[in-house]
C-alpha cells in the first residue's frame, strides 16, 4: 500500500510531507533568515532547551545515495550502516553548511563511539568541516542517583547553548517551548490512537511522514498541521489487513514499511525513535525544569538501545497487546547488536502468548539491497 490518495489530497497531510521529503529546506530557510540550527545525532538531545535557545532543532539523518568518500577512510566497516551514512554527512560539510551546532547523545552505544571519532578529528584534523559539537552523556538507569546525575548533564549542556548562542536561557523560555513539545506529542498521541484503535485509519507509512516530518520543520507548525489532520483522518476509510508492530532498527524512510503494507499488513504501531517511541511522556509543567526534562528523557519508553533484557520483553509485551497487533516484525540493520541481544527473551515471551513473530536479522541499508525481501515478508504476513 502506497500513501492513499486521502492522504496526498489532505492539505495538512500535503505540507507534512513535503517537509518529510525535502528534509533540508526548513533549517536552509531558518539560516537564510538570520536564525541558528542544531543538528541532532541521537534521541535524547532535549527539543525543550534547544527551542528555548533560540536555536532550531532537526535530526541528523541518513542519505542512502552518498558516497562514503570520507568515511571509508576513517571509520571501519562494522558499523550500521545507516550510521556510516549519518557520519559522512557529518564530516564533508553537509552538516557545517546546514547547521551551526552538533549535539550527540548517548542513544545507542554506537552514537558514543561516533562521538568519539568527532571529538579526535576536531582535535586533530582541524580542516574537517565539522560543525562545534558537544556530548548529554546520559544514565538511563532508573535510580534516584542516576537522576541527579542527568540533571547536573542537562545543567552542563544547558550552560553549552548559552555559551553558544551569547544569551542566558530562561526558566520561562523552557517552559515556553515544553508547552510546543507537549503540544506536539498530544497531537501524534491523536494519530497515534488512529492507528491502534479496532478501526485503523492511518497506516504505518502515513504515520511515519506525519511523525517523521517533525524532525525537521517548526514544531509550532507541526503541532498545528497534526492537531487538525487528526480531525480529518478520523473520517478517512478504515484500513483492513493483518496488524504489524514493528521493533528494532529505525526507518528513516518508507521501504520497509511499504512492503509490510503491499503484502497485506498494516503497521498498527513501532517502538523505534522514528515512530510512537518519538512522543512518547511529556515534560511535566509542575516540575523545575531541569528536572521535568530529565523526567521526560529518562523515564519514557524503554528504548532496545539502551535498556535491561527484561525492561524490553516487558515493555514489548505491553505495546503489542495495546495496539492489538496480530504480529510481530523485527527487523534490524546488520552490525546493530544491541537489539539482538534482547531478541531470545522477546521471541519466547510471544511465543508463550501465541502470537506470530519473525526475525529479520543483519539486514542490508537500503532495505531494497536485500534481495528477495519483499518476498519474504510477504510469505510472513500471508503464512
Amino acid at each position: 500500500m502506497a500513501i492513499r490518495e486521502c492522504a496526498l489530497k489532505n492539505q495538512h497531510f500535503a505540507r507534512l510531507y513535503d517537509a518529510y521529503q525535502h528534509r533540508d529546506a526548513a533549517a536552509l530557510a531558518c539560516k537564510k533568515a538570520g536564525g541558528k540550527v542544531l543538528a541532532k545525532l541521537g534521541f535524547d538531545v532535549p527539543d525543550e532547551l534547544v527551542l528555548a535557545a533560540g536555536l532550531m532543532p532537526v535530526q541528523v539523518y541518513a542519505d542512502p545515495c552518498k558516497e562514503l568518500v570520507n568515511t571509508d577512510k576513517i571509520l571501519e566497516f562494522a558499523f550500521d550502516p545507516m550510521v556510516r551514512k549519518q557520519f559522512e554527512k557529518m564530516i564533508d560539510g553537509t552538516y557545517k553548511e546546514l547547521a551551526d551546532y552538533l549535539a550527540v547523545s548517548n542513544s545507542t552505544d554506537v552514537f558514543i563511539r561516533i562521538f568519539l571519532y568527532l571529538r579526535e578529528m576536531i582535535r586533530s584534523m582541524p580542516e574537517m568541516p565539522v560543525p562545534p559539537t558537544c556530548f548529554i552523556d546520559w544514565l538511563f538507569t532508573r535510580n534516584r542517583m542516576h537522576q541527579e546525575r542527568n540533571e547536573l548533564i542537562i545543567s552542563l549542556f544547558k550552560k553549552q547553548l548559552e555559551e553558544w548562542t551569547g544569551k542566558p536561557i530562561s526558566d520561562e523560555a523552557i517552559k515556553a517551548a515544553a508547552e510546543v513539545c507537549n503540544a506536539d506529542r498530544a497531537a501524534l498521541r491523536k494519530i497515534g490512537a488512529l492507528r491502534h484503535g479496532e478501526e485503523v485509519r492511518i497506516s504505518g507509512t502515513e504515520a511515519l511522514v506525519i511523525i517523521g516530518s517533525g524532525f525537521f520543520m517548526d514544531k509550532k507548525e507541526h503541532a498545528q498541521l497534526v492537531e487538525k489532520l487528526a480531525e480529518d483522518a478520523a473520517e478517512w476509510p478504515v484500513i483492513k489487513g493483518t496488524r504489524v508492530f514493528v521493533t528494532g532498527s529505525v526507518h528513516e524512510d518508507l521501504k520497509v514499511y511499504g512492503m509490510i503494507e503491499a503484502a497485506g499488513g498494516v503497521v498498527v504501531a513501532e517502538d523505534h525513535d522514528w515512530g510512537d517511541r518519538s512522543y512518547d511522556r511529556d515534560y511535566n509543567m509542575d516540575y523545575p525544569p531541569v528536572r521535568a526534562i530529565v523526567d521526560r528523557y529518562m523515564l519514557r519508553q524503554f528504548s532496545s538501545k539502551k535498556a535491561f533484557v527484561t525492561q524490553r520483553v516487558d515493555a514489548l509485551n505491553k505495546e503489542v497487546a495495546d495496539a492489538k497487533a496480530d504480529v510481530v516484525m523485527f527487523y534490524t540493520n546488520i552490525y546493530e547488536d544491541s537489539a539482538s541481544w534482547d531478541y531470545p527473551s522477546q521471541k519466547k515471551s510471544l511465543d508463550d502468548q501465541g502470537i506470530k513473530n519473525a526475525c529479520f536479522a543483519k539486514m542490508l541499508y537500503p532495505a531494497d539491497k536485500n534481495e528477495g525481501l519483499a518476498d519474504k515478508i510477504a510469505e510472513f504476513i500471508k503464512g
